[in-house]
C-alpha cells in the first residue's frame, strides 16, 4: 500500500507538469493511476480525477493570465457549453458499467495521442492572429468536448487545445491558458455530475491535488523555455502506450 501511494504521488507531480506545460493531458493520467496504481474503482477514480485536475487547472490558469495568454470570451463561452456537456456525461457515467467506462477511457487516450502525434502544420513559434467563432459554433463544440470528457473523468484539454488552435488559429501559448480556463469550469460541472451519487475520499484527493498543483509549476517555467511540438509528439507516444495497458488490463479481467 506504502508503494502505491507513493507511485500514486510520483504521478501526481507529472500530472501537474502535463497541465502546466500543456494544457491537458492531465486526467489521461490520473485515471489510469487512481485505477491501477491507487486501486480506486473506476467510478471513483473518475471524480477523483475531475477533481484533481480542475484545481490543478485554476492555479495553472492563474499563472498564464498572469502573462496575459488567456483569451477570456471565447474561453467562457466554451467552458460554459462545456459545464453542461460535462455534467450529462458525469451523470451518464455514474451509472455505466466500469469495462464500459475504461475502454471509452482507452478509446479517447487513443484518438488524443493521436492529435498530439500529428501537432499543427505550422509551427508553434510562428506569429497568429487569433479570431472571434461564431457563438454557435463555440456552444456546439463545447458542448461535445464537455460530454466526452465528463463521460470519461477526462479534463478535455486534449481537445480543447487542437479545437482552438484549428478552428480560432490561436498560438499555442494562448490555446494552452484558454484551454486551463475551460478544464477548470468542466472539471467542477462533471465533478459535481458525479459527487450527487459518488462518494470521494477526499483526504486522498486533496493529497494529491497538492502535488499536482507542484507539478503544474513546474510546468509553468518549463513552457517558457521549451518548444512544445517535440514534447507533444513525445507526450502522444506516451499516451498510446497507456491506452494500450488499460485495453490489455480490461480484457485480460474479463476474460479472467
Amino acid at each position: 500500500m506504502e508503494l502505491s501511494l507513493a507511485l500514486t504521488f510520483v504521478f501526481a507531480l507529472i500530472i501537474g507538469l502535463t497541465l502546466g506545460l500543456l494544457g491537458g493531458g492531465g486526467a489521461i493520467l490520473a485515471v489510469p493511476v487512481l485505477t491501477y496504481v491507487t486501486g480506486l474503482e473506476p467510478v471513483q477514480a473518475i471524480p477523483t480525477s475531475l477533481f484533481i485536475v480542475g484545481v490543478t487547472s485554476l492555479v495553472s490558469l492563474s499563472l498564464h493570465a498572469l502573462k496575459k495568454r488567456v483569451v477570456w470570451r471565447t474561453g467562457l463561452i466554451f467552458g460554459l457549453a462545456a459545464m453542461v456537456g460535462a455534467f450529462a456525461g458525469g451523470r451518464a457515467g455514474a451509472v455505466v458499467p466500469a469495462p464500459v467506462l475504461m475502454f471509452s477511457f482507452a478509446a479517447v487516450m487513443t484518438a488524443a495521442a493521436i492529435a498530439m502525434i500529428r501537432g499543427r502544420r505550422q509551427s508553434d513559434d510562428e506569429p497568429e492572429t487569433s479570431q472571434e467563432l461564431p457563438i454557435s459554433k463555440v456552444l456546439a463544440t463545447g458542448a461535445v468536448v464537455g460530454l466526452v470528457s465528463g463521460f470519461v473523468g477526462a479534463g478535455g484539454g486534449f481537445l480543447i487545445v487542437p479545437a482552438l488552435v484549428l478552428l480560432a488559429r490561436m498560438p499555442m501559448p494562448r490555446a494552452v491558458a484558454t484551454s486551463l480556463l475551460v478544464i477548470t469550469m468542466q472539471s467542477a460541472s462533471g465533478l459535481a455530475g458525479y459527487a450527487l451519487s459518488t462518494p470521494l475520499d477526499w483526504s486522498l484527493a486533496l493529497s494529491i491535488a497538492g502535488l499536482a498543483v507542484a507539478g503544474s509549476f513546474i510546468g509553468f517555467w518549463l513552457s517558457n523555455r521549451l518548444p512544445g511540438q517535440g514534447l507533444r509528439r513525445g507526450f502522444g507516444i506516451f499516451v498510446l502506450v497507456i491506452a494500450a495497458v488499460v485495453v490489455i488490463e480490461e480484457t485480460l479481467q474479463l476474460l479472467g
